[in-house]
């Protein structure tokens, strides 16, 4: 693992060190999952304003159609397809990589 130091503001450290607390995690454990949560958010947001594809969101975020899928159910996203078009789209990946 890669180790970056930066400068942070005594706010943003308190804030770290409140979530580390109540979470029972180490900083650097917390930062980590910040950073993560923050990528997702991100390229959630760029997913609703249409700069990013519904297959580049979930290519960006390492998961599956269907795991994307759901995760923007969790966040009160539609999505621009259905589930029957989602199925649909499987009939034809596995007819198109099992020739």
């Amino acid at each position: 693992m890669t180790v970056v130091s930066l400068r942070l503001s005594e706010r943003e450290l308190r804030r770290i060190r409140q979530l580390s607390r109540a979470e029972s995690k180490e900083r650097s454990q917390m930062v980590r999952e910040l950073l993560e949560e923050g990528h997702m958010f991100h390229l959630l947001r760029l997913y609703r304003e249409g700069k990013l594809s519904l297959g580049r969101f979930a290519k960006q975020l390492g998961k599956s159609l269907g795991e994307t899928l759901d995760l923007l159910g969790e966040f009160g996203q539609t999505a621009p397809i259905d589930y029957g078009d989602y199925l649909e789209g499987r009939k034809t990946a596995a007819r198109l990589f099992a020739a």
